[in-house]
């Protein structure tokens, strides 16, 4: 390796630390903010000890995490009980290089983008299910198939939401989705233009994440914290990293995709500070909800995803693309605005053939 690729390589190695440490760092405050507005919405105090104000409680319950001893049981598979946490932490991670923060601040602004993590989101319910399988007991397997079938049906109605956005904007980069709702500032924001398929994804991603109330995967009243029973320690503080970033994912999707990843509202002065405002913003939705709605039966879970948002979701695909059919509207990838940007889609006019006589001799 010569000397500018050692430099890429350690270039990139230092942008992945980076966005990991700012991430693992804000998901403590996020964590605390969890606790704290649960708290408010049922007149406690919360988390108040740790720290001025409490915001060292997180940090103290990670100390708390790290220094239990790892129990595994018995009749577990050893290899596939310590991978199952692993493989959850490390799909968590690494979907956040493809995620821009500003214009620029992205460590991979790849073309598929919005395909890769989607791709990475369906591999999470692997750690789920082999964590709760590895364990050997009935409790946590119940909960790992009970995940399987939650995120997958979820999975399908998110995969037709993102379709619509694709529709509108021409491109699976990130980048693009975010720039074809510039313009009018908040109302060039694809939630007014999809205002039900946001609603949709938001909901979507309650389930996919396994978040209330939708998390029967884990319900303490019913499968004694589910596919996570026989964890502890370290192993356990994996699952819990992995599902809180995986929940910030979301947000951070949720952003991008319907509400101008880090375009301001004002159509002046973009930039970071709005996105992770957004991020923070829809991290509260998900927080209020897990306050105060109930939770949902499993079949109830299931009739909604199958038998509502999926034609539901497939019908906005449809009059979508009817929509920009027959009022012939260009997706923003292919429009005169992203080639100014330097960004979309390249278009490429091939001239057309010119004839060439052929004579025809007589046999």
């Amino acid at each position: 390796m010569d000397d500018h690729g050692l430099w890429t390589f350690l270039t990139i190695l230092g942008q992945c630390a980076l966005v990991m440490a700012l991430v693992l760092v804000s998901l403590a405050f996020l964590l605390l903010m969890d606790r704290k507005v649960w708290a408010a919405v049922q007149l406690r105090r919360g988390p108040n000890v740790v720290g001025p104000f409490g915001l060292l409680q997180s940090f103290a319950d990670f100390l708390k995490f790290v220094m239990k001893e790892i129990v595994i049981p018995a009749g577990a598979d050893r290899a596939v009980f310590l991978i199952a946490p692993m493989l959850t932490f490390v799909l968590a991670s690494i979907a956040w290089v493809a995620i821009p923060f500003a214009e620029g601040w992205v460590i991979s602004d790849m073309n598929v983008g919005i395909l890769y993590l989607f791709a990475i989101s369906s591999l999470g319910v692997y750690g789920v299910i082999m964590g709760g399988w590895a364990g050997n007991s009935k409790y946590p397997f119940l909960g790992g198939l009970r995940s399987a079938a939650q995120m997958v049906s979820y999975e399908v109605s998110i995969g037709f939401v993102i379709v619509c956005v694709l529709l509108m904007v021409g491109s699976l980069n990130l980048t693009d989705i975010v720039l074809a709702q510039s313009g009018a500032g908040i109302f060039s924001w694809f939630f007014l233009t999809q205002p039900v398929m946001f609603i949709v994804f938001f909901i979507s991603a309650l389930a996919e994440t396994n978040r209330p109330p939708f998390d029967l995967p884990e319900a303490e009243s019913e499968l004694v914290a589910g596919y996570q029973v026989e964890y502890s320690s370290t192993p356990y503080l994996l699952f819990m990293i992995g599902e809180y970033m995986n929940i910030v994912m979301m947000c951070a999707l949720t952003t991008i995709l319907f509400l101008g990843g880090w375009l301001s509202p004002f159509g002046v002065g973009h930039g970071v500070f709005w996105f992770v405002l957004k991020v923070v913003f829809c991290f509260f939705l998900f927080a209020m909800v897990k306050a105060i709605v109930p939770r949902y039966r499993y079949d109830q879970l299931m009739r909604l995803g199958w038998k509502v948002f999926l034609p539901l979701s497939l019908a906005f695909v449809v009059l979508t693309a009817s929509f920009m059919k027959i009022f012939d509207v260009t997706p923003w990838a292919y429009t005169e605005e992203a080639r100014e940007m330097g960004r979309g889609a390249l278009v490429i006019e091939a001239p057309l053939a010119t004839p060439v006589p052929v004579k025809l001799e007589e046999s």
